[in-house]
């Protein structure tokens, strides 16, 4: 048999139309592929890792307006991003707060004293509670969205790439079978290049799932690991603006 007939490459642009399409079809999947795990694992790791310091430095400091100053520099963490999103909700009720406040003291001259200042007092706990939890379950949810993009591609290509190189193995296998029929003869030496030519696909579509599938699952379980996180410090978080409110209602 001649060396040259072994060579893959020479197998691969020497194969039918049919299997340098698929081979074409899985050398795309394996580009992208490769593109998406080199993305995702640096902004991955980038996000797990800024997400640890923020938590650190959020527990590190005195009141929320200094974690706030502190997770505008850190835009990269999830967790930041999400602080943020909850601290704004809060600044609102504050700002219409102060709003209704001023109002009830301008007023104060045609108003019952001591019916609208109550009121003011009470209302905001419940509404703050309420609306910070809506904002903080929509930020977690984009951010869990921000993170898993790009990743389904993996799965499509881990789930699909073996049954592509599949297909042109079989095309290529009922290519011999015709050859051998045109020939009338069934020697190794008819037989074998046109079963390597085919085989090699399958091989491809395999080297092409491989590592999809294992970029899928790590990716996926780093993404469950960060939202698992989320979800601690939104309820710490949630906590700790209970407890202000509690207070400033308190000394109201």
């Amino acid at each position: 048999m001649n060396p040259e007939t072994t060579d893959i490459f020479h197998m691969m642009i020497s194969a039918g139309p049919v299997v340098k399409a698929v081979m074409l079809l899985l050398l795309f999947f394996s580009i992208t592929s490769w593109a998406i795990i080199f993305i995702k694992y640096r902004y991955i790791r980038k996000a797990y890792k800024d997400s640890v310091d923020f938590t650190d430095i959020f527990w590190q400091c005195r009141n929320l307006a200094d974690a706030f100053t502190k997770a505008k520099v850190l835009k990269t963490s999830p967790v930041a991003r999400v602080f943020i999103t909850g601290y704004m909700e809060v600044k609102k009720f504050d700002a219409v707060t102060t709003d209704n406040n001023t109002s009830s003291r301008a007023s104060s001259t045609s108003i019952t004293t001591k019916s609208t200042p109550e009121s003011i007092r009470t209302l905001p706990s419940y509404n703050v509670m309420s609306s910070v939890q809506r904002a903080l379950k929509r930020a977690i949810s984009s951010e869990i969205r921000r993170l898993s993009q790009l990743i389904t591609f993996l799965a499509t290509a881990g789930n699909t790439a073996p049954f592509i190189g599949l297909f042109g193995t079989v095309w290529g296998i009922l290519n011999t079978f015709q050859g051998i029929a045109m020939t009338k003869s069934a020697s190794l030496a008819v037989v074998a290049p046109g079963i390597a030519e085919a085989l090699v696909a399958t091989a491809a579509g395999l080297c092409v799932a491989i590592p999809a599938v294992i970029a899928y699952n790590y990716f996926t379980d780093r993404i469950r690991v960060l939202d698992s996180e989320l979800q601690s410090f939104v309820a710490d978080l949630l906590n700790i603006i209970e407890r202000d409110l509690q207070k400033n209602q308190g000394g109201a």
